[in-house]
Order: C-alpha cells, then structure tokens, then sequence
C-alpha cells in the first residue's frame, strides 16, 4: 500500500483572493503537511509565470488511506 503524503497544489484566484481553481501541482512529495507549508516561499515563485492575478498554494493529502474502523458497538 502506497504511503499519506502531501503535494503543494498551485492555485489561479481572482483580485481578492477569491474564485482560485487549481492550476498546477508540484511534484514534490512531503511527508507532512507542515513541510509542505515550510516550503511554500521557495516554491511560489517559480509559478509566477501563470495567468492570474493572484497566485496562492495549499496543500493537500494525496495517496491512499486506510479506514479506522469504529470498534463500538451501536444502537
């Protein structure tokens, strides 16, 4: 099974920050989502070259997860 793992996705959005639509994905892989967001300053910049007024990232868990089950009994 494919390990969790986090990928900055780039995002297009409006004047205000608003409407944003994913533009590109980084193909870094990070293994938290705080190591993603320590390296969104350096990875911002080399996405200037798209066609928004504002350009923003977020990161986001990729891979597959595994289900907890809820062990307690119901009813």
């Amino acid at each position: 099974m494919e390990p969790v793992y986090f990928v900055m996705a780039i995002l297009g959005c409006g004047d205000l920050q608003d409407q944003c639509q994913q533009a590109r994905v980084e193909p870094t892989r990070y293994q938290s989502a705080a190591q993603c967001q320590a390296a969104m300053a350096q990875v911002l910049p080399r996405h200037m070259d798209l066609s928004f007024p504002t350009i923003a990232a977020t990161c986001q868990r990729n891979g597959q997860q595994m289900a907890r089950a809820d062990t307690r009994p119901r009813g």
